[in-house]
C-alpha cells in the first residue's frame, strides 16, 4: 500500500532511538499517522515542527497499518515563532484537528481551508479567518451552523443571535423574550471581511460552545484543547 501527497504537520513524537511518529492533515487522506525514520535526529526534528509543510511518500504492508512517511519538507512557519499570538493560533489549530478528526477521512474543504489559514497566521485579519475556521470545522464535523436567515421570521438581515439548541441564527426581534437565552452572534461573521477584536472575541465564545458540547463525547467528558483555552485567553488580554 502506498500513495503520495501535500500536507501539514500537527505533531511529532520520538519513536525510538532515531525515529518519529508524525501526525499529519493531508489533501487527499485526511488526518494521517506515520513513522519517519530518523525523524528523532536533530538534523530533521528542526524540519518536523508543527505547521512545517511537507510533500510525503506513504508506505505500509497493509492499509490498516501504521506504515511510514518519506517526507520533504516544502514550507517552514518557523518565522511564527516570534509572534506569540500567532503561534498559539497554530498550535489551536493542529490540537483541534487531533481531538476532532476521526483518522484517514478527508476533509477537502477543511484542507483547503486549512492551508489558507495558515499561510494567513500573523497577517493582518488572521484571527477573524480563525474563527472561520472552526465555523468550517464545525461544519466537516456534522454540526454545522445556519447563518443564512432567521429561524423565526426567515429574515436574512439583522442576525443577532444563535440557538445553542438548533445552531440557527436569529433576528433581535425574532429572539423577543428570549434573547438572554441566545448566544450573541457578531456581525459579519459569515462574510470575509476583517473582524474587529470585539467581534472575534464573540465569535469564538459562539464556536467555542458548539465545539464543547459536540466534541464533549469523543474527547470522554474532557474540555477543549488547552492550546485553544491559551489562544481564546491571549486574544482578550489587552492590545
Amino acid at each position: 500500500m502506498d500513495w503520495r501527497d501535500e500536507g501539514i504537520l500537527l505533531s511529532m513524537r520520538p519513536h525510538g532511538e532515531t525515529s518519529a511518529i508524525v501526525e499529519v492533515l493531508t489533501a487527499a487522506h485526511g488526518r494521517h499517522m506515520g513513522v519517519v525514520r530518523g525523524g528523532a535526529s536533530r538534523k530533521m526534528a528542526a524540519s518536523l515542527q508543527p505547521g512545517t509543510g511537507l510533500r510525503l511518500d506513504w508506505r505500509a504492508r497493509l492499509d490498516d497499518h501504521i506504515g511510514s512517511f518519506t517526507v520533504e519538507p516544502v514550507k517552514s512557519r518557523a518565522h511564527l515563532l516570534a509572534d506569540r499570538l500567532a503561534l498559539a493560533g497554530l498550535l489551536s489549530v493542529c490540537a483541534l484537528l487531533h481531538e476532532a478528526l476521526p483518522e484517514r477521512e478527508p476533509h477537502p474543504a477543511l484542507w483547503r481551508r486549512t492551508l489558507a489559514l495558515m499561510d494567513l497566521l500573523g497577517d493582518e485579519g488572521w484571527t477573524g479567518a480563525y474563527v472561520r475556521w472552526e465555523l468550517c470545522l464545525l461544519e466537516e464535523i456534522g454540526f454545522g451552523l445556519d447563518l443564512s436567515a432567521c429561524a423565526v421570521t426567515g429574515a436574512t438581515d439583522g442576525l443577532a443571535y444563535v440557538s445553542p439548541k438548533t445552531g440557527r441564527a436569529v433576528t433581535a426581534r425574532g429572539a423577543g423574550d428570549w434573547a438572554d437565552r441566545l448566544i450573541p452572534l457578531p456581525e459579519g461573521l459569515d462574510g470575509e471581511g476583517p473582524l474587529a477584536p470585539e467581534a472575534v472575541a464573540m465569535g469564538l465564545r459562539l464556536t467555542g460552545f458548539f465545539l464543547d458540547r459536540e466534541l464533549r463525547p469523543v474527547l470522554h467528558e474532557r474540555p477543549l484543547p488547552e492550546a485553544r483555552s491559551r489562544l481564546v485567553d491571549l486574544l482578550s488580554r489587552p492590545a
